[in-house]
């Protein structure tokens, strides 16, 4: 299975489907996003839409650029239709109260910062600017002393400027622009979330200044190393999925780091981990490991995803006492042996994923009833829950 298809559906313990998306864990987040330009109370939950986990305004299709699907040349960058935009004449938050706290304009065909007139809002601390046509950030100066989260993501943005004043922000989302370089973000210095997903950025860069982040998202980009990262000792979460990364390594010094996503890269050996012992989830499906050596030092692992690899025993696991879910579908374990081996003394571990393996495709009937012998601890495998008799 190439790593563009969607996995089978599952249903984990927060209640909604973790993999039906397809790689959902090259971006998570917990967001709320609104229709409309109002302000709201939020509260956090998960709501987990793209494939990236966050919120998207729902649209129906048009295909306008019929061209594409035949010629392989065709590209988006060059044959944009442009779209309708807000006259700058139009206030579209007119009717909002000066002392509104949180402002989300989505989907409003915004094309202009300035058109917004956000002067005189003088308590913001939230401005969401989703799915517009914004290309430059600008006129934000005025909200430099409350403002604390700026959500440019889907925009058109393509350089990173007009971030001067800002010095308060704690989150940054500028996912789905057309951003090369990481600049002008470095005195940013209470930035504790910050997202880059689906842009074109090719090099970790201009960063080291960011010692309070806790959250960095570039998947989908271009980047080929894991670099530049050694002062963000108090990051929590890495996410990198969807680049073109051959070797993890740069990581050393991520003593905080409980999460790495590094999902549909070019990852041969695991390699590069032996100082992330706090490290508690791991995804690194749809790349070309064939064996789970380089985990030793790894013992808080909860969470592992080896989908869509050539993994044909799990011998590396057998130390990991707190390992709750293990996905590994589409490899190629052969043996319920091995996986009672490794496995059936964790008590902790309660899913398994080994569909599309050869231990499935051989007797797929006897199949469950095997896993089950195996570890009969489990509670679910593959995208459906073990029925207790």
């Amino acid at each position: 299975m190439q790593y563009s298809n969607v996995f089978k559906e599952s249903t984990n313990s927060q209640g909604y489907n973790r993999k039906q998306w397809g790689d959902a864990a090259w971006s998570r987040s917990t967001r709320l996003a609104r229709i409309g330009c109002n302000h709201f109370t939020r509260t956090k939950r998960l709501i987990p839409k793209g494939w990236d986990g966050k919120l998207r305004v729902e649209r129906r299709p048009v295909m306008t650029n019929p061209e594409a699907i035949s010629d392989p040349e065709y590209s988006d960058d060059e044959n944009i239709l442009p779209g309708e935009q807000i006259s700058p004449d139009e206030d579209l938050l007119q009717d909002e109260p000066s002392d509104v706290e949180e402002i989300d304009c989505i989907h409003s065909r915004v094309a202009s910062v300035p058109s917004l007139n956000l002067d005189r809002f003088t308590k913001l601390v939230r401005l969401c600017l989703r799915q517009n046509a914004i290309s430059e950030i600008e006129g934000l100066s005025s909200l430099a002393e409350t403002l604390r989260d700026l959500d440019f993501y889907d925009n058109l943005i393509s350089h990173i400027k007009g971030l001067e004043d800002l010095t308060n922000l704690t989150s940054l989302d500028l996912s789905f622009n057309k951003i090369k370089h990481i600049k002008r973000v470095n005195h940013l210095t209470k930035l504790t979330d910050l997202y880059f997903v689906q842009n074109k950025i090719s090099a970790i860069e201009g960063l080291e200044g960011l010692t309070q982040l806790r959250n960095l998202e570039l998947a989908a980009n271009r980047i080929r190393e894991i670099q530049n990262l050694d002062t963000l000792t108090g990051l929590e979460e890495l996410w990198l999925g969807k680049n073109k990364i051959t070797e993890i390594k740069g990581l050393s010094s991520l003593s905080s780091l409980k999460i790495l996503s590094i999902q549909s890269n070019r990852i041969r050996e695991i390699s590069g981990l032996e100082d992330l012992q706090t490290l508690e989830e791991i995804y690194i499906s749809n790349n070309a490991l064939s064996s789970l050596s380089g985990l030793e030092n790894n013992h808080k692992l909860r969470v592992i995803d080896i989908s869509n690899n050539t993994v044909s025993s799990l011998a590396g696991l057998g130390h990991l006492e707190q390992l709750e879910e293990l996905w590994a579908s589409y490899n190629k374990i052969d043996s319920f042996a091995d996986v009672e081996k490794e496995l059936a003394d964790k008590k902790q571990l309660t899913t398994v994923y080994f569909e599309g393996n050869p231990v499935q495709l051989r007797q797929p009937a006897l199949y469950r009833n095997k896993v089950r012998l195996a570890l009969p601890q489990i509670q679910q495998i593959d995208a459906t829950f073990v029925r207790v008799t």
